[in-house]
């Protein structure tokens, strides 16, 4: 009852935001002697109803999500990472689930495993934006106190989602670039490969390799 009650507030508040900009850009048009007027005057005046159906579309899983929902369940992961370009490489084992929430509309995952000796944990977001046409990801750990945020188009060809995005290297306080190609070989298999950066060079610091169980 409550999400009942609380989908018809926001709807309700959605057709008066409608109403509002509607009687809004008739104003603005009205007053065609004002500055407001000849700023309005190129942009596209939706009416209420086109308004509420570009909410509807931005609102509702599609293909995509579905797609994303395949990849539901229990996998196992193996991981091959380096902390610099000219470190040796470390391997480690975990699990990871993923679980749509929210209606199908963003795909969670919670990785168990071990990360240079010691137990990790992190958990990820991963959706698409109707509105951007574009996935977008969010990751946070046990071996962090931020939030690393990303997002990138998919590649039908390849069939790989290619995210980039920034995050705060911890020992500088700087910003630096970070990217990540997540291939979706098929329903039981997955690669995702990481990559940093250090002195402003990108090199290829993890493998992962995902198995559906």
């Amino acid at each position: 009852m409550k999400k009942i009650t609380l989908s018809l507030a926001i709807l309700t508040v959605s057709l008066m935001a409608c109403n509002n900009a509607s009687q809004t850009n008739s104003a603005v048009s009205a007053d065609s002697s004002g500055t407001a007027a000849t700023e309005k005057k190129d942009e596209p005046v939706m009416t209420p109803e086109q308004q509420q159906k570009a909410w509807m579309d931005y609102m509702t899983p599609g293909d995509v999500h579905k797609m994303l929902a395949s990849q539901d369940g229990n996998w196992t992961v193996e991981t091959t990472m380096k902390v610099h370009p000219d470190s040796a490489e470390m391997k480690s084992t975990g699990t990871e689930v993923n679980k749509m929430i929210l209606g199908g509309r963003y795909q969670e995952s919670v990785f168990k495993g071990n990360m240079m000796g010691m137990p990790f944990e992190g958990r990820s977001t991963l959706g698409y934006d109707n509105a951007k046409k574009l996935f977008v990801n969010s990751w946070i750990d046990n071996m962090g106190t931020g939030v690393s945020y990303m997002e990138g188009p998919w590649d039908a060809t390849n069939k790989t989602i290619n995210l980039k995005g920034k995050t705060v290297d911890p020992i500088t306080g700087k910003e630096k670039n970070m990217r990540e190609v997540m291939t979706f070989i098929d329903d039981k298999n997955q690669k995702v490969e990481m990559y940093d950066e250090v002195n402003g060079k990108e090199f290829k610091n993890m493998v992962i390799i995902l198995k559906k169980s």
